[in-house]
């Protein structure tokens, strides 16, 4: 079907960067997938991949993803204290606002282990801490409230509301079906986050 579109259309496909991954359902996973080939070349099998920044494995989990997007936020967090350490706190804020609060792709999180979420929210609260030059073990909410900022929970409820608002107005029959049904995975998450915390 691939091929047949592709040529139809004037495409052609990269076999080098395509990749074959088969999702394990719960209780029934086939063992012997049969080659699978794209322009005559079998495509090699993967138990993981990143589409779009988002990575994406065949047990359908998040905690690679999760643990991709701490890394990352890492990474940012000590780049703005290391680079803006003489700032004012405002200025300190409004960076941490912009470079530290985007969780690319985080509205699609459902399925994970609270430990590997906790440990995001530990990032992003000692990243703070750090930026601001605050004790170790000061107080989450009490720091995020002073500096009038978004403290973890905030950010994922508002990146949820945000998602949910735009699947309930879109004019696509399947995310208009995915948001009347409240019993799948991501609604019951979704709606989840704004009952919790």
């Amino acid at each position: 079907m691939c091929e047949s579109y592709a040529e139809s259309h004037g495409l052609m496909y990269n076999v080098k960067k395509s990749e074959l991954l088969v999702f394990k359902s719960k209780g029934n996973s086939p063992d012997d997938i049969p080659p699978v080939t794209l322009n005559g070349v079998p495509l090699k099998r993967v138990t993981e991949f990143k589409y779009l920044g988002h990575i994406v494995t065949e047990d359908m989990s998040d905690i690679k993803d999760i643990e991709r997007e701490r890394r990352a936020l890492a990474v940012r967090c000590n780049m703005v204290a290391r680079r803006f350490a003489r700032c004012n706190k405002q200025v300190k804020i409004t960076l941490f606002k912009a470079y530290c609060q985007t969780f690319y792709t985080c509205s699609l999180w459902v399925s994970y282990t609270q430990r590997t979420y906790n440990d995001l929210r530990v990032q992003y609260n000692n990243g703070f801490r750090v930026l601001m030059e605050l004790p170790r073990f000061c107080s989450a909410s009490l720091m995020f409230a002073e500096a009038r900022t978004d403290d973890f929970y905030a950010i994922m409820r508002k990146r949820a509301a945000s998602v949910m608002s735009r699947i309930r107005g879109s004019s696509n029959g399947i995310l208009k079906t995915l948001s009347e049904k409240l019993d799948n995975p991501f609604m019951r998450h979704w709606i989840g986050l704004h009952m919790h915390s």
